[in-house]
C-alpha cells in the first residue's frame, strides 16, 4: 500500500519485548511505545478502520502507524494490563460494566459511518450470520444481517482478554483488531456480553441466575438495545456464538491448525461448550430480565 510506512520513522529500533497475553500472541512484541505484530492481507483494511475511529474521536482503540522495515504492522502501545483473568474483579462495579457497554455502542455507531476500501480484505475465522463468510473475502458491505446495518464491520473478539485498563489514567483500550470483518451489532454484542457480564458457569466467575440476569439487563440497557425484537434475538445468539467457538476449536484440532489445536487440548473447547449449554439453560431467565 503506497505510503503505508509514512508514520514509522526508519531509525534504530529499541529492544523488543514479547507480549504474551491472550491466546494467539505469537510474534507480538513491544518496541518502545509501539506494538509490532505479524501483518496479513487484512492489515490495510484493519488500519483503515483504526484511522477512521481516530478521525471520529473514538479513543478506545490503538492508532495504526503503518508497517515497519520487517513488514510487521505497527500500533501504539496501550499502557496498563488486560483485565482477564487476574484483574477481572475490576469490572465488578456496575459503573465499569456500564462503561464497557457504552464503549461498544460508541464503536458500533462509529462504524456505521465507515466505508471500507474497495479492495478491503478481512480475516474471517467464524462467519457472522448474514455476513460474507470466506476467509480473506473482499466485500465492502456484505449481506443484510439481523437488526443492523448490512455488513457492518465489527470487532468479533470484544472480550476481557482484549480490554486493557490503565488504572493510573483511567484509559480503556480494546486491542487485537485483526479479526475485524462484516457482521452485525447483535453478533458482536452477544459475544461481548458472554465475556464481560459474564454469562458463564465457570467456577469463580459464574453467578446465581438472578444476579447474572440483572447484570445482563444492565449491560444491554447501557448499550442502548431498545427494541423488544432485538432483545429477544440477542439471547439465543449468546449460545450460538459460544457453540461456534467450540466448533471452530474442534475443527482446528481435527485439522492440526495452531494455536487452535493447542487451545482445544488445554480445554478451551470444553469451556465454550459449557458456556453454550449454560446459555441455553438460562435463556428464559435472561429473556425475562431483558423484557421486564
Amino acid at each position: 500500500m503506497p505510503g503505508h510506512n509514512a508514520g514509522v520513522p526508519q531509525r534504530h529500533v529499541p529492544d523488543e519485548q514479547p507480549l504474551t497475553g491472550g491466546n494467539a500472541s505469537a510474534g507480538v512484541v513491544r518496541v518502545g511505545d509501539t506494538v509490532r505484530r505479524p501483518a496479513g492481507p487484512w492489515t490495510p483494511a484493519v488500519h483503515a478502520v483504526l484511522d477512521h475511529l481516530r478521525a471520529v474521536g473514538y479513543r478506545a482503540a490503538p492508532r495504526a502507524l503503518g508497517l515497519d522495515e520487517r513488514g510487521r504492522e505497527v500500533l501504539t502501545f496501550a499502557p496498563g494490563a488486560t483485565v482477564w483473568p487476574e484483574r477481572f474483579g475490576l469490572l465488578e462495579p456496575e459503573g465499569r460494566l456500564v462503561h464497557v457497554a457504552r464503549l461498544i455502542r460508541e464503536f458500533h455507531d462509529a462504524m456505521a459511518a465507515f466505508t471500507p476500501p474497495p479492495d478491503a480484505r478481512w480475516q474471517v475465522l467464524i462467519p457472522a450470520p448474514g455476513a460474507p463468510g470466506a476467509r480473506g473475502e473482499s466485500g465492502a458491505r456484505g449481506e443484510s444481517g439481523e437488526f443492523g446495518e448490512p455488513g457492518l464491520i465489527v470487532h468479533h473478539d470484544l472480550a476481557p482478554w482484549n480490554l486493557v485498563l490503565d488504572e493510573a489514567t483511567d484509559a480503556w483500550t480494546f486491542i487485537d483488531w485483526d479479526l475485524l470483518a462484516p457482521g452485525t451489532r447483535l453478533w458482536d454484542l452477544a459475544y461481548a456480553a458472554r465475556g464481560f457480564v459474564p454469562l458463564t458457569g465457570l467456577p469463580g466467575f459464574g453467578r446465581d441466575e438472578g444476579a447474572e440476569a440483572a447484570r445482563l439487563r444492565r449491560f444491554v440497557d447501557a448499550y442502548g438495545l431498545a427494541g423488544e425484537a432485538e432483545r429477544r434475538a440477542l439471547v439465543p445468539l449468546v449460545a450460538a456464538r459460544s457453540r461456534a467457538m467450540h466448533d471452530f476449536l474442534r475443527a482446528g484440532r481435527e485439522q492440526g491448525r495452531e494455536p487452535w489445536a493447542t487451545l482445544w487440548r488445554e480445554g478451551h473447547g470444553a469451556a465454550w461448550r459449557g458456556d453454550a449449554e449454560h446459555a441455553e439453560r438460562r435463556a428464559a431467565a435472561w429473556t425475562g430480565a431483558l423484557l421486564d
